[in-house]
């Protein structure tokens, strides 16, 4: 018996896990280590903080999403020795493997962020976790007036369009309870631009001047002063807040780092087009946990799980690999008022105008906010339940195309 352990039951770990399961011969055993219960639908944490979801309407039992021919070990991993191919896990329990996915995702370290402690959920929160979305909530209800401040990190984050959202829909929040007026909000970020991408960012920049959502661009979080409600800026800029929402740094999983597979914050050096980790013909790597220039987002998550799997089974049977990830992300961004952008870019393409997902037909437009946009978002959840973590082929191609869309004579290339 041969041994494919996968680390990680989030949305790539699970969909690969499912994939593999189903065409994978019987000679081979499929191992899931992670320790939670239940698996949590992450994009819908966005709506929590605004009451338009109860935290336990996005989250089902793990036992539910994944397959009977899937092995899941409920534990904690501890180590991992690529040299030996062994997992520690729980107390000290190990596991021998002959292939490994690395799906363990990234955690949010709000102890990073100076001057924190004491204050969160309290006046500085975070949205990225269940409970700091619940706790937002809590803080919104009571927010009548003053200045709200969402802050970003230096580090890449999972959900780059989540803070943007955050601020669209408290404008409207706001707005539909009379108190925009006395509502400050501010997006602080580090960079210039709000996209990787200069068209995107034009995009998003137009959207939040015309809600009257302030930025300060430049503004790297040094710190905070908690009892002055000041964030403190690496210049020596001070922003003042009355209620923070504080996106902290994000690391990838200790063991990683430790292990000597990870780069410094936890991440795999990761071959962007095969998926597997650089140097290692045994270990693949995709989700959250890659060290790849791309959106840590759920579309990216799912274009990589097609190719991950189709590339395990092609190490099984002795072949060699596909070099098929184009780098594909898909990312909708809620505006507010029951409308959405949706964004489509990959290594080589910067997003561009256009339809998706047929070329010329659509029916999704891009570049352009709307309500069929916003709704297709909405509807995503339940296929996300019943088709995309079970693994079904779905008609949905995971490389992009230029066929239906409109780039600038200008677009520049990622070229990975």
């Amino acid at each position: 018996m041969k041994h494919l352990v996968i680390l990680g039951a989030g949305t790539a770990g699970t969909m690969v896990a499912n994939r593999v399961s189903r065409n994978v011969h019987h000679d081979w055993s499929i191992t899931v280590v992670d320790p939670s219960p239940r698996h949590l639908y992450q994009p819908g944490l966005i709506s929590v903080p605004f009451g338009m979801r109860k935290g336990h309407e996005i989250e089902h039992p793990r036992q539910d999403t994944l397959s009977p021919r899937v092995n899941w070990i409920r534990e904690t991993v501890r180590g991992l020795e690529p040299e030996t191919r062994k997992v520690t896990v729980g107390g000290s329990s190990r596991l021998r493997y002959d292939l490994l996915v690395v799906a363990t995702g990234t955690g949010v370290h709000p102890e990073e962020l100076a001057g924190s402690h004491g204050h969160w959920r309290k006046t500085v929160h975070e949205p990225y976790t269940l409970a700091g979305a619940l706790a937002l909530r809590e803080a919104l209800e009571d927010f009548r007036e003053g200045r709200l401040v969402v802050s970003l990190p230096e580090t890449a984050i999972k959900g780059p369009a989540a803070p943007l959202e955050l601020l669209f829909l408290a404008d409207e929040f706001f707005t539909l309870r009379g108190d925009r007026e006395r509502v400050e909000l501010v997006l602080a970020t580090p960079r210039d631009e709000l996209w990787s991408h200069p068209r995107a960012a034009a995009v998003l920049d137009r959207l939040l001047e015309r809600k009257g959502i302030a930025v300060e661009r430049g503004f790297q979080p040094a710190g905070i002063d908690g009892d002055a409600r000041a964030l403190l800026a690496r210049d020596g800029r001070v922003l003042a807040y009355d209620l923070l929402v504080a996106i902290p740094p994000h690391r990838g999983a200790p063991f990683v780092a430790a292990s000597g597979l990870g780069d410094g914050r936890g991440f795999v050096p990761t071959e962007p087009r095969t998926l597997r980790a650089q140097g290692r013909d045994d270990v693949f790597v995709l989700g959250d946990a890659t060290n790849l220039p791309l959106p840590k987002a759920g579309s990216v998550a799912h274009f990589q799980s097609l190719v991950a799997s189709e590339n395990l089974l092609r190490a099984i049977a002795g072949r060699s690999l596909a070099e098929e990830f184009d780098g594909h992300a898909s990312c909708f961004v809620e505006s507010g008022w029951g409308k959405a952008l949706l964004l489509d870019d990959n290594y080589d393409m910067e997003p561009a105008s256009g339809v998706l997902p047929f070329p010329w037909v659509g029916p999704l437009r891009l570049l352009t906010e709307n309500r069929l946009n916003h709704w297709t978002r909405s509807d995503l959840e339940p296929l996300y339940w019943r088709g995309l973590l079970p693994g079904i082929p779905l008609p949905i191609p995971h490389r992009m195309t230029r066929l239906g869309k409109r780039f600038p004579r200008t677009a520049t290339a990622a070229h990975v």
